[in-house]
Order: C-alpha cells, then sequence, then structure tokens
C-alpha cells in the first residue's frame, strides 16, 4: 500500500506570510506543497505544480545548486516527469518518493553525498511504495513489503549491522511490512498480519516494550490486554513517541508524555489508551514532542510538549482547524505540513453559521449514507432544511428510509458536500473538481456549480486546458469560452501546426479528419 496523505487538503492562504513574495499566478498552479523544517530552523519548500517540482527558500536552493529567487521557486529539472507521491525529511535532508517506485534524497550534510542535487538512492531494479526518515536516517519499504535502510546507524536504527550507511542501503531483514513510521532515534513497522513491530532508540519507552532499553532488531509490541480486537489502521512516529490508530476509532501511545492526563508518570512503556474517541487520523514529527487527533465529528486535538520542560494536558483544539497543518498553526509560531500536502482553494458563503456538530455525530442521527465501506452520520430534519434534493429525497415513500447507499461519488468528495450544507465552505481541487461539478449537476445545487465554475475559471490555463475541457464542453460552461479561443489560438494551434508540419502523414491525416468533419 502507498502512504496515504495526512492531510487530504490544506489551504493554500496558510503559507501566505512564507510565500508572500511569490507570483500570485505560480501560486495558482501550486498543487502540492511540503514545508521541510528541522527542530532548529526552517529550511523551504518543495512546491508541485502538474508539470513540475520546484525549490523556494534559500537553504533548499542551495542544497540543490540553485539560486533563490523570492519572486519565483526554481524548477528542479532532475526530477522533469516524476510524478511525487510521498515527501518525508530528518534533520538536514529530505527524500522524495515517486510514482514509479524510485527515491531522491538531497542534503546539505556531507555524510549523503548528494553532490548539491537530488541524489537517487537505487537498488537496481527495486521499486519502493513508501519511506520514512528519522532524524539522521531513512527507511524504505520495498513494493514486496521488504524494510531497507540508510544514514546513521548509532542506536540501531539500521538493525544489527555496525556500521552506518549513507551509500549502500541495508537490507534490514524485516519484510511482509505494508506501513513504516520514524520517531527521532525509533522505528516502526506494521505487517500484513497486523502486528506492530519497533527497534532503535527507547529513551522513555517510546518502542512500547515495557522497558527503555535500546534494540537493535524489531521486536514485538504487545498491548496490555494481550490481544489487538481492531485492525490497526496507521502508525506514526514523533521526537521521542509513537502512536496507534485502530480501525475502532481507539488511539495509543507509547513514550514520552502519553499519559497526558497523568501528572504522577507521564511517560508510558506500554501502549496506553489515548481518551479520544472515533479518532479518524492522528499525525506528528520526528523533531516535536505535540501530537494531533483528528476524531470523526471533525474536532482537533492536542497534547505533549512545546518549547518548555512542562507537559501540557490533552486538549480539544478551539476555531475549528481545518486540517492538521492549521492545528499547528495554533500552536507553534511557523506551520507544520505532516508529509506531502495538496493544496487547495477554498470558497465559502456569507453564512458564518456552522451546524458542523450535526455531522457525523453518532449521538445525534437519524440517516446514515453507506459509501463502500464507510458511513457518514446526518441529520434528515437539516439537510432538508438546506437542500431541495433532500428535501425531496426525504420525502413520500423516502420518509422513513434510514440508509442511503451512495455509489456515484466517493467518500472524501460527498463528506466534502455534507460539510458544505452543514458550514457553507467547500474545498475544492484539480483531484475532486469532476465528481464535485458532476454530484452539483445532478443534486441542482447551484451554489456548489457556482464555486466549481469559479475554481475552473482560476485554474484554466495552458497546462490544464486539456483537465478542464471535457468538463466545460459536458456541463456548457459558456462563461469560459472567451478564454478557451484565447489558449486554444496562443497555445494550441502553434503547436498542431508545428506537429503537422513535420511529416507528411501527418498533414494527410489531418485532412481527412477535416474532411470527414464537414
Amino acid at each position: 500500500m502507498k502512504k496515504s496523505p495526512t492531510d487530504t487538503c490544506v489551504d493554500i492562504e496558510l503559507f501566505q506570510n512564507d510565500l508572500k513574495d511569490i507570483n500570485p499566478e505560480f501560486i495558482r498552479n501550486i498543487v502540492s506543497i511540503f514545508k521541510i523544517a528541522n527542530a532548529s530552523k526552517e529550511i523551504g519548500f518543495l512546491c508541485m505544480t502538474n508539470d513540475a517540482t520546484h525549490a523556494y527558500g534559500c537553504e533548499i536552493c542551495k542544497w540543490l545548486s540553485l539560486k533563490h529567487d523570492p519572486k519565483r521557486p526554481q524548477q528542479i529539472y532532475i526530477l522533469n516527469g516524476k510524478k511525487i507521491i510521498q515527501v518525508e525529511s530528518g534533520n538536514e535532508f529530505v527524500a522524495v518518493l515517486t510514482d514509479d517506485g524510485l527515491v531522491y534524497l538531497a542534503s546539505e550534510d556531507r555524510d549523503w553525498k548528494t553532490n548539491n542535487t537530488f541524489r537517487l538512492i537505487s537498488m537496481g531494479h527495486d521499486r519502493f511504495e513508501m519511506i520514512a526518515c528519522g532524524q539522521f536516517y531513512l527507511l524504505l519499504l520495498r513494493q514486496d513489503g521488504t524494510v531497507f535502510a540508510l544514514g546513521d546507524n548509532e542506536i540501531g536504527q539500521l538493525t544489527d549491522n555496525s556500521e552506518s550507511s549513507y551509500d549502500t542501503l541495508v537490507d534490514t531483514g524485516f519484510n511482509n511490512v505494508k506501513i513504516i513510521a520514524c520517531g527521532e532515534g525509533h522505528c516502526l513497522a506494521l505487517t500484513n498480519t497486523n502486528e506492530i513491530y519497533s527497534w532503535g532508540k527507547n529513551e522513555y519507552g517510546q518502542l512500547g516494550l515495557g522497558d527503555t532499553n535500546d534494540r537493535t532488531t524489531p521486536s514485538l509490541v504487545s498491548f496490555p490486554d494481550g490481544s489487538i480486537n481492531s485492525q490497526i489502521k496507521n502508525i506514526v512516529g514523533g521526537f521521542n513517541h509513537s502512536l496507534f490508530l485502530f480501525e475502532n476509532g481507539q488511539i495509543f501511545g507509547c513514550g514520552y508524555g502519553q499519559r497526558p492526563i497523568n501528572d504522577n508518570e507521564q511517560d508510558a512503556k506500554v501502549p496506553t489508551e489515548i481518551p479520544i474517541e472515533n479518532v479518524q487520523s492522528v499525525a506528528c514529527k520526528n523533531h516535536h514532542l505535540i501530537s494531533y487527533a483528528l476524531d470523526h465529528s471533525s474536532h482537533y486535538y492536542r497534547w505533549g510538549r512545546l518549547n518548555s520542560k512542562k507537559l501540557f494536558p490533552l486538549k480539544k483544539l478551539d476555531g475549528r482547524p481545518k486540517s492538521f497543518a492549521a492545528a499547528s498553526a495554533i500552536s507553534r509560531d511557523s506551520i507544520i505540513t505532516f508529509g506531502q500536502t495538496s493544496t487547495i482553494y477554498s470558497y465559502e458563503s456569507h453564512d458564518t453559521i456552522s451546524n458542523i456538530g450535526l455531522l457525523d455525530n453518532p449521538n445525534n442521527y437519524d440517516v446514515e449514507f453507506i459509501i463502500g465501506d464507510k458511513r457518514l452520520l446526518a441529520c434528515k430534519c437539516y439537510l432538508k432544511m438546506s437542500s431541495e434534493y433532500y428535501s425531496r429525497m426525504f420525502s413520500g415513500e423516502w420518509q422513513e428510509n434510514d440508509q442511503v447507499i451512495i455509489k456515484d461519488y466517493n467518500y472524501d468528495v460527498y463528506y466534502s458536500y455534507l460539510h458544505m450544507l452543514h458550514t457553507g465552505r467547500i474545498r475544492i481541487n484539480q483531484f475532486n473538481i469532476a465528481e464535485l461539478i458532476d454530484l452539483a449537476n445532478c443534486y441542482g445545487d447551484e451554489r456548489l456549480m457556482k464555486h466549481c465554475r469559479t475554481f475552473i475559471r482560476t485554474d484554466l490555463n495552458e497546462r490544464t486546458l486539456f483537465i478542464y475541457f471535457p468538463l466545460i464542453d459536458k456541463y456548457e460552461l459558456n462563461e469560459m469560452n472567451d478564454k478557451l479561443v484565447q489558449l486554444t489560438i496562443e497555445e494550441v494551434l502553434p503547436k498542431i501546426t508545428n506537429n503537422l508540419l513535420e511529416n507528411n502523414e501527418n498533414i494527410n491525416e489531418f485532412l481527412k479528419f477535416f474532411f470527414v468533419k464537414r
């Protein structure tokens, strides 16, 4: 399995102070972003557009032999044609995983021997599907489930190999793995048989093995009751702690500060349940003692340590942050990105009243939408007031129906739509626009259709023309015609003409097409 993003979408406005000097046209083309930072300083950004990856910031540009330009990120040519699916970073290095299974690494540290560019971490014909970074080392998960390691081995992060290795990948001999994670100096792995193994640094019990002894070989983590009654959904590593999220919404932690409501003993040497119900997602970083959790009612929680030695208790965050990145901005002076983050432009109604407490609330619902193997809980009365479509749906023969099966839209898209009905806010990007505009058309929702039109009009350019033209044509978005004509004349026709002139066969094929159309 490939790494799922911690934040599906993040408002680009969160980075407005960092990116304030960049040309607005370039910012509108950013589809994904990663902020590179460590415990002592911020390194810069990787900004992904549809056709290239760019570096922005003095430090990251220096790592890559690029000249920092405050007004425009610099293209990283070695990554041309590569689609990046995961980005992770450690102390003074950043690693990227591409969709063809290759891993590239850039660093200021000479030990990594990157020669001021992105170095390809090569293993012949091997391909990888996940990466995880500690502070001074890197784990790679090969597509067959085998774990490899690279970098520093001071505490056994590369398992029992006696030497650090920055040139050659170390085969840990550990396989049948589907998820990997790293803290500052410890490693975690989830197997296909629903077992968690840990190794490396264990000063605060972050390995969850009942003691504080370091390990150089993967060791099985046991839970207090001796059994696991649910599938494990995700594992993550913080600076000196680990978190384990279950499919049933339970979350367990071990290590520094993982008894967030117990003043007598704040560290946990075995997995200890964190008292949050119905957890949907969890986030932390290898250089922070802060942890975040998101529940199914869209509430964010935070616990851990900030800048002092004193731990603060588990707290539900005020202000309704809309992502983990936004939640981190409440706690710190700067924003953290927990892995590669898709960027979005948000559209909002003038009605600022939020009724999010009525959505996906297990204590207050009378209808559930079934989407694949997931469900969304809602209140019929509110939906009928918010939408003519739902008013018709829950009238007449449907009035007593308490389950609705959704087949045409995926969970994230349908949740986004219901979220809009409850808050007036919708997140639109290139990945969900096709389903959202279809939903708006099917449900007769003029407000959503207006937001979709605005997004397409804003994002329409020579690079996205062929993405949006089928939608413009299908949904008869005639207000786009002037821009389409301009783009066609300036960008498309010259390329077609050049292609036709390359050889006679192209011209003949074009003439056949032209006469058939006539």
